[in-house]
């Protein structure tokens, strides 16, 4: 039978939903185990029991929805996203993901489709670094890549353990139930916005994920010496930023020369102490953030990296240290799943493009259990992260559409 998308429903759930937030709107504020997270959890859980599935939700407060499959031996196949957001962020990233799973689910239901394996929604925990400095805390539970002992070691900004937020959050459990095996999930599909702006300059209404970058995030630590802006002569300085400056611009050069426009890196944090106007600065904290989808040219953009800063550290008399905060690696997207869309996208005669995914997601992580796979709508400019992040009603239909095809034929 064709499908058909109740393109009002998850409009208006989405705006819904983006109700539910600790910001005025336009912007969307949800962070993980807050109050404001747990009643948007709430609300998503009342609409997946309307909707007829089970739903229950494990120690790291990860969110299950199944819709049971005929062959209850048969491995689940499974899509969804997150729905908390970072401070002063929009309505769509993740929450597409999400609430286009749940209508997907709806609009095989409503032709009277029966899954032989079942069809599961996940609302993974904390896919943002906002609370905890790291992302896809869900994701990488339930492969193993965060172990529980270094789950427990992990602190918010206000050193509250993830132990006592979850517990204060009424999520129990031991850790040690979240991981699962890999085959647990037949396959996995996600839907997200683009976060860029491809789609939107190739006028096309969808991509399919063929690789996902990931990131390897570092913490440099340059120390020189400090001092009276007026009384050390320049030809005496050791001075901390100036070092830092010419280190950021080689992250820069290193990113470009790389051969490979897939090649990206950040330094989003400048941190300089004293900062006083009228001080030398005597130490500055940078936070580095280098991606690609391959990973042996990832590194060798870091070892680049590591080497010229030795050298202005050499020729400057200031110290540089790298600390690894973490570093993950790339995924590549399952055959069976991007075949699955490609297939999807022609039996409903809509027009998509192959890409990669810059930005990390759940799908990263879940790639190490399950066959895996990604599909992007546009989003206006390419903005997310942002009060105007916005996606048209058409493209989430367009979506939602290709989502709920390509489960109907995953889950034969």
């Amino acid at each position: 039978m064709n499908l058909a998308v109740d393109q009002d429903r998850i409009v208006a759930e989405i705006e819904a939903l983006a109700r539910i937030s600790d910001a005025e709107p336009p912007a969307v504020t949800r962070i993980v185990f807050t109050p404001t997270d747990q009643e948007a959890r709430a609300w998503l859980r009342a609409r997946c029991l309307e909707a007829g599935l089970e739903v229950r939700q494990d120690a790291i407060g990860n969110m299950f929805a199944l819709w049971t499959g005929a062959d209850e031996t048969a491995a689940p196949v499974a899509t969804g996203s997150h729905i908390d957001a970072i401070p002063n962020a929009g309505k769509y990233d993740g929450v597409v993901g999400v609430l286009g799973g749940l209508e997907a689910i709806r609009t095989l239901q409503r032709t009277g489709f029966r899954p032989t394996r079942a069809i599961e929604l996940i609302l993974f925990t904390s896919e943002e670094p906002t609370r905890f400095g790291i992302g896809c805390l869900g994701s990488r539970m339930l492969c193993g890549t965060l172990t529980v002992e270094a789950a427990r070691g992990l602190t918010d900004t206000s050193a509250q353990t993830l132990e006592q937020v979850r517990q204060k959050a009424n999520i129990h459990g031991d850790l040690e139930s979240v991981r699962l095996d890999p085959g647990h999930y037949s396959a996995f599909v996600e839907l997200h916005i683009e976060q860029g702006p491809l789609l939107e300059h190739s006028h096309l209404p969808l991509g399919i994920v063929e690789s996902i970058a990931a990131p390897a995030s570092y913490q440099l630590i340059a120390e020189g010496a400090g001092g009276h802006a007026g009384g050390v002569l320049m030809a005496g300085r050791n001075d901390a930023l100036c070092a830092a400056a010419e280190i950021i611009l080689t992250v820069e050069q290193a990113a470009l020369s790389s051969g490979s426009s897939d090649t990206v890196a950040t330094v989003g944090i400048c941190d300089v102490f004293p900062g006083a106007v009228n001080s030398i600065p005597s130490r500055v904290r940078l936070t580095l953030d280098v991606r690609d989808t391959d990973l042996p040219r990832r590194e060798r953009v870091m070892q680049i990296i590591q080497d010229k800063s030795h050298d202005v550290s050499d020729k400057r008399g200031v110290s540089v240290q790298f600390h690894i905060v973490n570093a993950d690696a790339p995924a590549i997207c399952s055959s069976i799943v991007t075949e699955a869309l490609v297939r999807s996208c022609g039996k409903h005669n809509l027009p998509f493009q192959k890409m990669v995914s810059r930005a990390y997601h759940d799908s990263l992580f879940m790639s190490r259990i399950a066959p895996t796979g990604m599909l992007f709508i546009p989003c206006r400019n390419g903005y997310s992260h942002r009060p105007d992040e916005f996606a048209s009603p058409e493209d989430i239909a367009c979506g939602t559409l290709v989502l709920a095809e390509t489960l109907r034929e995953l889950s034969r």
